[in-house]
């Protein structure tokens, strides 16, 4: 075994990255070009998640500071960057349009206004929650078929192995190495793409659903809280 993988050696065959990749079949190559843009834009999207949720978390703070201070809800939601936006301020505006709706030109309520302000709301919170978990299939899927497709690879360098073998009559190393090379480097690129894709949907799903939950808890207690005012404007 030490002779014919010395010979393995010395016949030349290149085992680097690059050389696994242009010495591949065709078929190896689609799967491991596969693997490697979706392990990129996995990377991609972990890392736009990772940036994201913190400017969010930043601006969900910032904004309950400055909504529980006292201040006019009015001026807040006049105040409000129509570009610029966050989630928390989209559902806010999203109350406070139905709120301004639930009144006359006269002044006098309209009946049913705290059911069409908690679904305005409910809805705002769906669609924002929506927007935060977007790509996160992609994560999801990547994580699950990834080895499989590297297992694919596998067995189609391990089926040229063996047709190398049946063609070259010999069982020499240098004829089998190269197959099983590329088979093996198919594997470990399916792991690759799978396992950070695994990881980073298990913690950015639970940072997209604390974010979630935090916009259904101010949702709850913005709509309290006008359901409050309009029943003192009932009276």
């Amino acid at each position: 075994m030490e002779t014919t993988a010395v010979d393995a050696l010395n016949s030349g065959i290149d085992f680097s990255v690059l050389g696994l990749f242009t010495k591949a079949h065709w078929v190896v190559q689609i799967v491991i070009l596969m693997l490697v843009v979706a392990s990129f834009w996995s990377w991609a999207i972990i890392i736009d998640k990772i940036i994201r949720y913190r400017s969010l978390k930043r601006s969900f703070t910032a904004f309950e500071e400055e909504f529980w201070s006292g201040a006019s809800l009015d001026d807040l939601y006049t105040g409000l960057d129509d570009t610029k936006r966050s989630p928390i301020e989209r559902v806010f505006a999203a109350g406070m349009r139905e709120w301004r709706r639930s009144f006359e030109s006269g002044g006098a309520l309209i009946a049913g206004a705290n059911d069409r302000i908690d679904r305005t709301m409910a809805v705002a919170v769906d669609r924002e929650s929506e927007g935060m978990e977007s790509w996160m299939g992609f994560l999801a899927t990547v994580g699950a078929i990834a080895p499989f497709i590297g297992l694919f690879g596998t067995v189609w360098g391990i089926k040229n192995s063996f047709e190398a073998i049946a063609m070259s009559q010999n069982t020499n190393l240098s004829v089998v190495a190269p197959g099983i090379a590329e088979a093996l480097f198919a594997t470990a690129l399916g792991l690759l793409a799978a396992i950070p894709a695994v990881i980073a949907y298990n913690l950015l799903s639970d940072r997209a659903a604390r974010l979630t939950n935090r916009l259904s808890a101010f949702s709850d207690e913005f709509s309290t809280l006008l359901s409050r005012q309009l029943e003192r404007r009932a009276r």
